[in-house]
């Protein structure tokens, strides 16, 4: 599932000065503005990184999920030790953009799957 919704825009602006040996010719003002447009998924991985990399993510993609109208996500943190998966459930248990979650079921991922459902706009 993708989604363009909720893509952010990013305006350059770039005064250019000409001089001469005389002084200042012109001021030209030029605006450019890029798209910055990422497809949404349904699912982030975090396996791999550190803890604070991985909240910061999983905060970045919980805003771009709701911003592109998904109402259910797939936090895929892996098995391990467990250490990141309870926090990243601690960090779901207060967000306020997460409605509820729960672990993955058979077939979903299981110990290294955690469902998210997504607040209603």
């Amino acid at each position: 599932m993708f989604s363009n919704v909720g893509a952010r825009y990013v305006v350059l602006s770039l005064i250019i000065v000409l001089q001469s040996a005389q002084g200042v010719l012109a001021l030209v003002d030029k605006h450019e503005y890029h798209a910055n447009i990422r497809p949404v998924t349904d699912e982030v991985h975090l396996r791999r990184l550190t803890m604070d990399e991985a909240l910061l993510k999983l905060d970045q993609y919980l805003n771009d999920a709701f911003m592109a109208g998904l109402y259910q996500v797939r936090v895929v943190h892996g098995k391990g030790a467990g250490i990141l998966r309870q926090s990243v459930r601690e960090q779901l248990a207060k967000h306020s953009l997460v409605k509820s979650y729960r672990p993955g079921g058979y077939g979903e991922g299981g110990a290294g799957v955690t469902i998210v459902e997504l607040a209603p706009k």
